[in-house]
């Protein structure tokens, strides 16, 4: 619940900032305090101490305040990133939360991270039940969304299916990946490969965005 956080001061080296220029501050109490703010959904700070939940240790009342928050949020990067900083949590049976999450979300990437969370609580067959679901949802993306890079890269990060199959080696993990690997190998080279998510959650860039918007651009004046 306690973490280092910096403070804003002088150019110190990195190893001297880390020892001197930080300040410790309690990341929950922070949030608390500026989600009674008018707009915090959108402020950036707020969206950034969010972020490190994913690197703390939560107790049960941290999970309430962040359930809570979550179900009143209409931010969708905000619910998102709830629901990555409760998958780390160890200790505390969140399956309930996390089956509601999945019936909740619309986006096939934060049904996943759902997935990925009730999934340490509930039997095979239930997970099963869950990834029928969404299964159905993959499989109609190409008539709704043709070019899907962007979820596409998401579901098959080492966040996503990979780790649930290499974690519980579920025949539905195995099929869900097998056809969104069909899919994304399905669409042309200019959307993919562009950025991917760590074990972490954190999206990494795989290219820059002149060069997407390069490729992009490309294949779009060749489709005219």
């Amino acid at each position: 619940m306690w973490t280092w956080f910096p403070s804003k001061g002088g150019e110190a080296s990195e190893e001297k900032e880390m020892m001197e220029g930080y300040k410790l501050i309690n990341i929950i109490e922070e949030l608390k305090k500026m989600s009674q703010k008018r707009g915090f959904e959108n402020k950036d700070d707020f969206h950034q101490l969010l972020e490190r939940c994913k690197d703390i240790t939560l107790s049960n009342e941290d999970a309430d305040f962040l359930i809570e928050l979550y179900s009143k949020a209409k931010n969708l990067y905000i619910r998102n990133t709830i629901l990555k900083a409760l998958v780390f949590c160890e200790d505390i049976d969140l399956k309930d939360f996390f089956f509601k999450a999945f019936k909740k979300e619309r986006y096939l990437d934060m049904r996943l991270t759902a997935v990925r969370g009730y999934a340490k609580f509930a039997t095979e067959k239930e997970v099963e039940k869950l990834m029928s679901t969404f299964t159905e949802i993959l499989l109609k993306r190409p008539e709704s969304t043709p070019y899907n890079y962007q979820e596409y890269e998401l579901l098959r990060s080492a966040f996503g299916l990979p780790y649930l199959v290499n974690q519980y080696g579920y025949a539905c993990f195995i099929q869900a990946y097998e056809q969104e690997e069909k899919q994304y190998n399905a669409m042309p080279d200019a959307f993919k490969g562009h950025f991917t998510l760590n074990e972490r959650g954190d999206i990494v860039q795989l290219r820059s965005l002149g060069e997407r918007k390069k490729m992009l651009d490309e294949f779009r004046s060749i489709g005219k």
